[in-house]
């Protein structure tokens, strides 16, 4: 089964409120269940997405959803990059929603992010 992560950025009250109203309804038809569920987090604003995914970042995302690793040494060793850099790294994805933390394994359980922003000028 295909997962996709829909990450929204500058949502407000209201439009977070109506997602929740939505999938309440889908959930209460049968359309969304333990075995199809979705995943959705969010960002204030596309600045405070930006800071988190970085392109470093985003490699070391890309990796653990490719081969999840056992732990963050493991991922640092993998990547070729310095232990506490990546796990920095690890810890802000982690924070944001975008991984999840097995005890000590990662793992980025989705095959795609939709990207939906909302931004003010």
């Amino acid at each position: 089964m295909t997962q996709t992560l829909q990450v929204h950025l500058g949502d407000t009250l209201v439009t977070i409120g109506q997602r929740f109203v939505d999938a309440w309804h889908r959930a209460e038809r049968g359309e969304l269940t333990p075995d199809a569920p979705e995943r959705h987090i969010g960002f204030a604003n596309f600045e405070l997405f930006a800071h988190i995914m970085t392109p470093r970042r985003l490699e070391l995302l890309r990796h653990v959803h490719r081969d999840p690793p056992r732990s963050v040494r493991a991922l640092s060793i993998a990547l070729g990059r310095d232990y506490r850099r990546v796990h920095e790294d690890v810890e802000a994805l982690v924070n944001a929603g975008l991984i999840d933390r097995h005890g000590t394994a990662l793992r980025a359980d989705y095959d795609s992010v939709r990207l939906e922003t909302r931004i003010a000028l």
